[in-house]
């Protein structure tokens, strides 16, 4: 099992889909760490040498942001807009969602559980 920025890659996957289990590597980044490394998409994450992990690891050390130093960059910007008190960070703070979709009925997922009209009432 081969184990990059901290991730253990899932087994038996083609690279270009195990690469996406690392925060901050989606699918387009990971088919070009894979053409830096001249590695197939296809190939098994089962199948990686110690040298094909290494390049691996040098290219996504020195080119990409990932796990922790993405998480904190991602939270501190979520601050940053908090602190300003604009309109996008005003929506965090509230727990509502930020990039214009309607609240009247979706939005379910950021608003949490409905809260029925018998409390209401009391």
């Amino acid at each position: 099992m081969a184990r990059l920025a901290g991730v253990d890659l899932p087994r038996n996957k083609h690279m270009e889909r195990a690469l996406t289990y690392i925060y901050g590597i989606g699918l387009a980044s990971a088919r070009k760490i894979l053409d830096k490394a001249d590695l197939p998409y296809q190939m098994n994450s089962d199948d990686l040498s110690s040298d094909d992990v290494n390049r691996l690891r040098t290219i996504i050390e020195a080119e990409y942001v990932v796990e922790g130093d993405k998480r904190r960059d991602v939270s501190m910007d979520i601050k940053r807009l908090m602190d300003l008190g604009c309109y996008r960070g005003r929506r965090h703070r509230r727990g509502l969602p930020v990039r214009g979709q309607r609240t009247k009925t979706n939005a379910r997922t950021r608003k949490g559980p409905r809260r029925g009209a018998a409390l209401n009432k009391k």
